[in-house]
């Protein structure tokens, strides 16, 4: 195995893990491809694993960052287009303010669409509330993920 590659795999995993935190790379995805870097030249059935292992714990970590807070706002009533206008100011904060502009716009996006659905502050900012709660559950499950699947790596490289 290449030191090289070994080298390009952690740049990507690291890159991955930040940007799951700064949500503006595609975190996970940049996880597993620093991963494939590593494992698919190998080819043997450690790096294939592995790479199986890392892609696994990503598709479920993607599954239940999507599921588990979109349940929880579901529970505390905030309706659908309010997530939706959240996530259209979210996608213009981010190329109006870059790195925490996406972050800034959804939050905005959640509170205007409920003040204006409630009718006031007093109303509207529990269900803002509610979905800061749920983007930061969402990271800390992406983040979860991605940290169990470079854990996995880091023991096939190390171990085997």
């Amino acid at each position: 195995m290449s030191v090289g590659l070994t080298v390009v795999a952690a740049v990507l995993v690291a890159i991955g893990l930040v940007g799951v935190v700064v949500t503006v790379l595609p975190g996970l995805l940049l996880v597993v491809a620093g991963i494939a870097v590593w494992a698919v030249p190998r080819g043997d059935a450690v790096g294939w694993t592995v790479l199986g292992i890392a892609v696994g714990i990503a598709v479920l970590g993607t599954v239940a960052k999507y599921l588990l807070p979109g349940r929880a706002l579901r529970a505390a009533g905030v309706p659908g287009r309010t997530l939706a206008l959240g996530a259209v100011l979210g996608i213009v904060g981010f190329f109006v303010i870059p790195v925490v502009g996406l972050f800034i716009g959804f939050v905005a996006g959640v509170y205007l669409a409920e003040f204006v659905r409630l009718g006031d502050h007093a109303r509207a900012w529990p269900s803002t509330r509610g979905a800061l709660r749920a983007v930061g559950w969402s990271i800390l499950i992406e983040l979860a993920a991605g940290l169990l699947a470079t854990a996995v790596w880091i023991v096939g490289m190390v171990f085997f």
